[in-house]
């Protein structure tokens, strides 16, 4: 895929940030209706199915018996672990609460940029990044109310780290594979592998089949899975991973006040801190010290 514009990257995020934030209540909503990782595999299978339908369409050179090791290993990182984690989490915790826990993301991805791909990183990028973990803390230690269960916090680091180590990958191998088809296929193996598991380990009678809960199904998987993924890639690809994990940041107060207003959530004055600390959070890391203007490139 080509380089996008700095207004094209602004509407992505803009989106990608809104459609990822009310995933995490829809989800708990929809385990309402499902056991996890069967929820999880049926909607990362929809959404993987898409992806390849695009991908064939647009012709782009998939090289299975060559790149087949690099899908996989992006496929247990970015879909597998990270979805089976998150989706088994869900149900420890409130939906808020897990989700600020694991958008702990954008700052082990901004290190793990810095490491293994050689990105910039200089103490207002550093300060920037603290001030993103300081407003998730914040939310986190005190922004919602609701059971704090230790798997729960532990499933949510795992999520949080397999997503930071997958998005590097992908990044690191973007060179060497065609990225619809490298979003197409770790979606679509993430989808088979925990849709077979939960087949294992749960029963498809438990599915409650209503129309809340298959238009929930549905919207998660066009929308979240399908879509979302598809801009998530093309911007890391594109710009700053520090940059870009920056606005992730927002995500969990998206998931927030919709947890709030559907799911009956409740927050506090902790959220508030929160929200100006992530604000500033965005703001400093997208600012680039006067010597660097002119190496970086602009998202």
């Amino acid at each position: 895929m080509p380089g996008i514009s700095r207004s094209a990257a602004t509407i992505y995020l803009i989106f990608l940030v809104f459609i990822w934030g009310i995933n995490w209540p829809l989800t708990k909503y929809a385990l309402d209706f499902s056991p996890p990782l069967l929820f999880a595999g049926i909607r990362t299978l929809i959404g993987g199915i898409l992806l390849v339908g695009f991908a064939i369409w647009k012709r782009g050179p998939l090289r299975l018996k060559q790149n087949w090791h690099i899908y996989l290993i992006a496929s247990i990182l970015n879909i597998i672990l990270y979805y089976s984690f998150q989706t088994i989490g869900l149900q420890y915790m409130p939906a808020g609460l897990f989700t600020a826990i694991v958008f702990l993301q954008p700052v082990l991805l901004g290190v793990f940029a810095w490491l293994w791909l050689g990105e910039a990183m200089y103490p207002l990028k550093i300060f920037g990044l603290l001030l993103g973990f300081a407003g998730v803390a914040a939310i986190t230690t005190g922004g919602i109310s609701g059971h704090i269960s230790v798997w729960g916090v532990l499933l949510a680091i795992a999520s949080a780290i397999c997503w930071a180590g997958g998005t590097i990958y992908t990044k690191k191998m973007a060179p060497r594979v065609d990225s619809l088809w490298m979003t197409a296929m770790q979606v679509v193996i993430g989808g088979i592998a925990i849709l077979g598991a939960g087949s294992v380990t749960e029963s498809w009678s438990d599915i409650v089949w209503n129309m809340p809960f298959i238009f929930d199904t549905l919207f998660i998987s066009v929308f979240v899975i399908a879509v979302g993924w598809l801009i998530y890639f093309k911007l890391i690809r594109n710009g700053d991973s520090a940059k870009v994990g920056s606005f992730m940041f927002l995500i969990p107060l998206i998931a927030i006040v919709f947890s709030v207003l559907f799911l009956n959530e409740h927050v506090t004055i902790n959220l508030a801190v929160g929200l100006a600390l992530v604000a500033s959070s965005i703001v400093v890391v997208n600012r680039k010290p006067r010597r660097l203007k002119k190496e970086l490139p602009v998202l």
